[in-house]
């Protein structure tokens, strides 16, 4: 492995870390949104505020530093899928700032109908943002986002795999979310809630599951590459999410929560990894390797000491909020 395949490494790494923290994050948004009225929907979205309020604003370190990464180590191509992308691009940073400032002026609003505005952007945005970044990834693994940046602003990231992987990152997004809010709920001693999010979450995680089923022959006859590597070196880390996720749904249904988070953690980092190899080693599908898209080796070099000086700086103090929140919720219901 070379040192422009170790930035890749390193630069995807911080994808899977962004589709757990973010994906968990954005996922809520769905439960905010099919939760009811004002008065039905009062104790999902309390829990919903509860869970995410300390790590909202953090999880969006992973998407920061995969950007940073992207446009400093393969430029051109970062460039390319920028000018290409810009429109599902710019759709998910609107959702992205709506949803920030919906979720901070909820609390503050002075009206229930203003409360009610905010949450409407809140739950909304939460569910758009990952459905365009999903196009986003279909796009370049279908092979539509050419190296010179002149692909098609519509029909790039339109395509059945763009939309298939849109419906799958809303999916998968609203199934991790529903883990994790079912575990809160038990732990927060809330039985009744618990009881109402393991069952819509159940109702996801199957449907997701046969959304992916039903997507394996749109992906063959659109993104060739990307079936042959899923199909190929991919395969066990395809069989390691299959596996995960359904023993994700047994434990919802034997209601072991604190277990189902830790096997639907490994479901998503498993396929986002299968992804990854599947795709390997293209950066943009079909137009450019990773060896070719590469910046000039003192910036690689650079960027991996820079990647080291973060795991040591910076990840310990996320790992320690991350697990602060997942075993003193009382204590962060006011953060």
């Amino acid at each position: 492995m070379n040192t422009a395949d170790l930035v890749a490494a390193a630069l995807f790494a911080g994808v899977v870390a962004y589709g757990l923290f973010g994906g968990a994050d954005f996922g809520s948004g769905f439960y905010d949104l099919t939760a009811g009225d004002a008065r039905k929907g009062a104790a999902i979205r309390t829990l919903i505020d509860r869970s995410i309020g300390p790590v909202w604003e953090a999880n969006h370190v992973w998407l920061i530093f995969v950007l940073v990464m992207w446009w400093t180590a393969f430029p051109g191509t970062f460039a390319a899928a920028m000018q290409t992308l810009f429109i599902p691009f710019l759709l998910a940073l609107a959702g992205i700032v709506l949803r920030g400032a919906s979720f901070a002026f909820r609390k503050y609003a002075e009206t229930l109908s203003q409360a009610q505005l905010f949450g409407a952007l809140f739950a909304t945005s939460s569910v758009i943002t990952p459905f365009f970044l999903g196009t986003v990834a279909g796009a370049v693994a279908s092979g539509r986002v050419p190296g010179d940046g002149v692909g098609d602003r519509l029909t790039s990231w339109t395509g059945p795999v763009s939309l298939i992987g849109g419906a799958i990152a809303v999916g998968t997004c609203a199934f991790l979310a529903g883990v994790f809010l079912t575990a809160d709920a038990q732990r927060a001693g809330e039985a009744a809630l618990a009881q109402t999010l393991r069952v819509r979450t159940l109702i996801v995680g199957l449907v997701t599951g046969a959304v992916v089923l039903l997507a394996l022959v749109p992906i063959r006859e659109d993104a060739p590459t990307l079936s042959d590597g899923l199909s190929g070196r991919a395969a066990p880390l395809v069989a390691v999410s299959a596996a995960a996720e359904t023993a994700t749904l047994v434990l919802l249904l034997r209601r072991r929560y604190a277990v189902a988070r830790v096997t639907a953690v490994v479901a998503v980092a498993a396929v986002l990894l299968g992804w990854g190899v599947a795709q390997y080693p293209w950066i943009l599908v079909d137009q450019v390797t990773i060896d070719e898209a590469a910046g000039a080796r003192a910036t690689l070099t650079a960027l991996l000491v820079a990647v080291v000086l973060a795991v040591v700086l910076v990840v310990p103090p996320l790992a320690y909020l991350y697990r602060f929140t997942q075993t003193e919720p009382s204590s962060t219901e006011e953060a």
